[in-house]
């Protein structure tokens, strides 16, 4: 046999080696991911839920009507219950109040150091959760806050204006952990 075919069979056994190779691991591959599911991984322990319109003893305008309606929006995009529109169709029941609102000087302003710049403006919430079925509790009074930077460069009262769609979106991704994810 001369040098020539014996060094292509050769290449013909190696090349059938790598092909056998690839899928092999190809294979694996596929194997390890056959088990993967997305999100936490948590089930809720129930299956529909009622949110009830926000509550407030703080006075922040129209900022119940917002965060309910992000509450909403954060647990349909979530999907792991149904939102129903009546407590009486609900397998658990959410309460959330907003308890208070704080802002701190973050950043001051390098012309003037008694002015700021940045406010670090913080929202609190207290949240419960009832079963509807037996009218216990999962849990009461859970706080939550949501806190977003406003800088004050147009000013203080439209900085906090356009700050609230962020804080109450961020408070609603934290009632669906609270809510949602392992306690």
């Amino acid at each position: 046999m001369s040098t020539a075919r014996l060094l292509e069979s050769e290449l013909r056994v190696a090349s059938r080696l790598l092909r056998a190779g690839w899928m092999i691991g190809g294979i694996l591959a596929l194997s390890a991911c056959a088990h993967y599911q997305l999100g936490t991984g948590s089930k809720a322990k129930f299956t529909t839920l009622f949110i009830a319109p926000v509550t407030s003893t703080t006075a922040i305008p129209q900022a119940q009507v917002l965060v309910t309606t992000q509450l909403r929006e954060a647990f349909i995009h979530d999907g792991r219950v149904t939102l129903v529109n009546s407590p009486e169709d609900a397998d658990a029941v959410l309460q959330i109040s907003l308890s208070g609102y704080d802002r701190v000087v973050a950043v001051s302003r390098p012309d003037d150091t008694g002015l700021a710049r940045r406010f670090d403006v913080t929202l609190h919430a207290k949240a419960t959760l009832t079963d509807n079925r037996s009218k216990e509790a999962y849990f009461v009074q859970r706080p939550l806050t949501a806190t977003r930077g406003a800088f004050t460069d147009s000013g203080l009262v439209p900085a906090e204006y356009a700050t609230l769609p962020l804080l109450a979106e961020q408070l609603a991704k934290e009632s669906v952990h609270a809510v949602l994810d392992v306690w």
